[in-house]
């Protein structure tokens, strides 16, 4: 089966990705990707996920119950206010 496309009608982000690749030895798509999930984390603040991890092992071991710091960390929802 074939692989979705995308397609960039700007030939300036078509360039980049492509001067982007040849110069990474990678894929255009897998540029646009990385490029995406970075914009992502920089817009909505999210942690990626290996500082997550690194994050999670530093402060509470190499052995984590990760459910365990969930369920010790989830505050009840205290429902809207009528």
């Amino acid at each position: 089966m074939a692989e979705p496309q995308l397609s960039v009608r700007s030939a300036r982000a078509r360039e980049m990705a492509h001067r982007l690749a040849r110069r990474e030895r990678r894929s255009v798509a897998e540029i646009v990707e990385r490029a995406l999930e970075a914009y992502d984390i920089a817009q909505t603040g999210r942690e990626p996920a290996q500082e997550f991890y690194a994050r999670v092992s530093r402060d509470f071991g190499a052995d984590v119950d990760l459910q365990k710091v969930i369920r010790e960390n989830r505050l009840p929802n205290e429902g809207i206010e009528l």
